[in-house]
């Protein structure tokens, strides 16, 4: 008799511990986005995963934008190889550490240099939040939008303050797949509804 009340309590216990499939916490919705182009700071941690055709590799990645700069931290697990990113308009700056810094003012060619592969890192500022760099022509597809010979899809949202964020995104143009997977978003600013 006590074994078995005992097996029910920790079947209730296991059954209790259960987890349900994660639900996606809303669909891509590009025209409930565009106030987020008023979002001054924001900043998320993920894993990203990048593909090129004779290349490919994976890092965590750290971003934190500002109005003044945008500042990526790329690593390998807990912490090796980091590399540090930052952006000030034109101009961009890359720490590996140990006294290895380099700086270019163009960001597009220069990192991709680094990275070995094109990244078009000028619109991935945008993009990363769910939004067409602007003043450029995009073209709405099924969960994104395709711009500058771009496919950015949003395959998965989660739900940040008021708004559906990306939690898992892809960016690829034939040649290169850009996959990121965001843990967490900080969005921190005072025009954000």
């Amino acid at each position: 008799m006590r074994l078995a009340i005992v097996a029910c309590f920790v079947a209730l216990l296991l059954a209790a511990c259960a987890t349900s499939p994660e639900k996606p916490e809303g669909q891509y919705d590009l025209s409930a986005r565009e106030h987020l182009y008023k979002v001054t700071n924001w900043s998320f941690d993920g894993r990203m995963a990048l593909t090129g055709k004779k290349d490919s590799w994976s890092a965590n990645i750290a971003w934190k934008h500002s109005p003044e700069s945008d500042q990526i931290k790329l690593s390998g697990p807990l912490g090796q190889g980091a590399t540090l990113i930052e952006l000030s308009g034109s101009h961009v700056v890359v720490n590996r550490g140990g006294g290895d810094v380099q700086q270019s003012g163009n960001p597009e060619v220069f990192v991709s240099q680094q990275l070995g592969l094109f990244v078009p890192i000028q619109a991935l500022r945008y993009w990363v939040v769910g939004l067409p760099q602007p003043d450029v022509k995009n073209i709405p597809v099924e969960n994104g939008f395709s711009q500058m010979q771009w496919l950015v899809q949003y395959l998965q949202m989660q739900a940040v303050k008021d708004d559906a964020m990306p939690r898992k995104m892809s960016v690829g143009n034939g040649q290169v797949k850009l996959k990121l997977f965001i843990d967490e978003w900080i969005l921190n600013s005072e025009n954000a509804r």
